[in-house]
């Protein structure tokens, strides 16, 4: 679990690393502008943060589900050489599918406008601007269906079982410690794709560009943010490190 945590914890500092330096500097300097070589580097390093991020969460579902479901195989399914492979397979993953959106999107001439209507340099932006390209949007949309509704799903499936597994165990005390382990991950995960979903399958209506702003704002800089504060909350031996950290011994009850 700490293994996966670590990764969630890079992850979400990279999040933060490539939009919030570059969107600090348009408030400072007061130019909004970026040249090309940046900005596609920029689009590469956040879609290899999605990319990982979607597939890690799906990892530590799937950590949960053995956990309490299968519990007597859990050091084998996910003994350490598995979890590393895991985390090899989620990073080296990422890598290597980031960089698809840069070299599609370099490569298709921008008809509509040369400004883009976010914060920082990403797919459904230039999808707005660029001329009409059927392979283009193939992409797009293969690239969210397999890295990132896959994923979901198969994490809503884990804890569909999970809670299923819950409420069969006969002690309260039992549930509630049950649901304890997994109800972290499961608030990381409602509140990653819920603001995720809503920013890239909003409907393209009127006076949109406000909440795709606010939504992206909220899955790229608020969320990585809050994570580790949800996971010293849930856990106790966060806690406890913590407090010895200040130097306030702890107390077992």
């Amino acid at each position: 679990m700490y293994l996966f945590l670590c990764n969630l914890s890079i992850v979400d500092l990279c999040y933060t690393n490539i939009t919030i330096p570059k969107l600090v500097h348009m408030f400072l300097s007061s130019d909004s502008s970026i040249c090309f070589t940046q900005c596609f580097i920029q689009m590469y390093f956040f879609s290899f943060a999605v990319t990982t991020e979607d597939l890690l969460l799906f990892i530590m579902a799937y950590d949960r589900y053995v956990a309490i479901c299968r519990p007597l195989r859990y050091h084998s399914v996910l003994s350490k050489k598995n979890c590393l492979l895991f985390m090899i397979c989620v990073w080296v993953t990422g890598f290597i599918n980031s960089i698809l959106p840069p070299l599609t999107t370099f490569s298709i001439p921008l008809c509509y406008s040369n400004k883009v209507s976010q914060f920082f340099c990403e797919y459904k932006a230039f999808s707005k601007i660029s001329c009409p390209n059927i392979g283009f949007h193939i992409l797009a949309y293969t690239e969210a269906v397999i890295f990132g509704i896959f994923p979901f799903l198969f994490s809503i499936i884990s804890y569909i079982k999970v809670i299923v597994v819950i409420f069969h165990i006969k002690s309260s005390d039992g549930r509630r410690k049950a649901f304890s382990t997994c109800s972290s991950h499961l608030i990381v995960l409602t509140m990653y794709y819920g603001t995720w979903m809503s920013a890239y399958l909003i409907p393209s209506l009127i006076n949109t560009q406000v909440l795709e702003l606010v939504f992206t704002l909220l899955y790229t800089t608020v969320t990585p943010m809050l994570n580790p504060l949800i996971y010293t909350v849930r856990n106790k031996d966060v806690k406890r490190a913590l407090q010895k950290l200040v130097g306030c011994e702890v107390k077992d009850e």
